[in-house]
């Protein structure tokens, strides 16, 4: 009987909230937290977005109250998005560079209102302002030009910066992006600012909301430059390019379908590592939640758990303003 093994019943330290709560080895902070947004152009109200509940396109005003909101609960940071009107959509997607560009808007606005007290993000990518809705200027056979891409990004990184990024994210997969963007933020007096790389940024399933929230205008699949689901090694190949262009921060996306390669990635390097909890894993839960299928909240923390254990300092989730509100009423 167990009795006679005095040492060997680690339910002992299972037996109350508190007891659990003591010797949990892994712990979810508000700061381990940021929060994705989207600020769209031309509306005046919030838009929900259909696939995603509870989440929504901001105008320049609610956007500003949404990082008011992230700030007084204790989250770290805030990762921007863009929406811009379907006719400023080009083949090079000058929305992007544009210094009066709703992202650009949305940034300043951002910093106008909580200044330093939240790191702002910027996504780096062209994806939302083509009209063919790809991560890069294409060639005349429709294939993603590496390096006119590189170009546009250099640019992108200015604007962002001069608009008040306090870290750009380059997500479009592009070869030496990360060296590109250093560059050009060192060049143009923002040596400041930082850079989270989307070191290992899959060809998922998962992306679908997402189409949705950025109003994508996509044509294909983006499998030539996003990473293959099957491959391991290749991310690992790509995390030593970024951290040798100057990577101050990398990142894996999605986090829940592989836990395995943010283990993998964080084992391996001595740079914050983040994990994007993106807009299908946000969606399967609400959707399951909704059904009555599952606990929702249980769920949420347990997925964020699932991702912090696995190596991630810092998550990008949906749920990030709602998590660090529960988190903090915990105390």
């Amino acid at each position: 009987m167990y009795g006679n093994f005095p040492g060997s019943r680690p339910r002992r330290l299972r037996t109350t909230p508190v007891m659990r709560r003591m010797v949990a080895e892994t712990r979810l902070d508000p700061a381990n937290l940021i929060l994705p947004a989207f600020v769209r152009e031309g509306i005046d109200a919030p838009v929900d977005i259909s696939a995603m509940p509870g989440v929504r396109q901001h105008t320049v005003d609610t956007l500003r109250k949404a990082a008011v909101d992230a700030v007084a609960a204790g989250v770290s940071g805030i990762m921007l998005f863009g929406v811009p009107l379907d006719e400023k959509k080009d083949a090079r997607g000058t929305a992007g560079t544009d210094p009066d560009g709703i992202l650009q808007v949305g940034l300043r606005a951002v910093r106008e209102e909580v200044g330093d007290d939240l790191v702002v993000m910027s996504d780096l990518c062209l994806d939302e302002y083509t009209d063919h809705g790809h991560c890069g200027v294409l060639t005349g056979d429709g294939r993603v030009d590496n390096d006119a891409t590189l170009e546009r990004y250099a640019e992108m990184a200015q604007v962002q910066a001069d608009a008040g990024a306090h870290v750009v994210g380059p997500s479009g997969m592009m070869d030496g992006q990360v060296g590109v963007v250093r560059d050009a933020l060192d060049q143009t007096g923002h040596e400041d600012v930082s850079i989270l790389a989307y070191t290992a940024k899959y060809s998922s399933a998962f992306y679908g909301p997402f189409r949705e929230a950025v109003g994508s205008s996509l044509r294909g699949d983006r499998k030539t430059y996003q990473q293959d689901p099957a491959n391991i090694r290749e991310s690992l190949r790509e995390l030593a390019l970024d951290l040798e262009e100057g990577a101050d921060m990398v990142m894996v996306k999605p986090a829940g379908p592989y836990l395995d390669i943010l283990a993998k990635v964080a084992d391996a390097v001595d740079v914050p590592v983040a994990a994007y909890q993106i807009s299908g894993e946000y969606a399967m839960i609400e959707a399951a939640a909704e059904k009555g299928w599952i606990d929702r909240d249980a769920a949420i923390m347990e997925s964020l758990l699932g991702i912090r254990r696995a190596g991630a300092q810092m998550i990008l989730t949906y749920w990030a303003t709602e998590v660090a509100q529960r988190l903090t009423a915990r105390g």
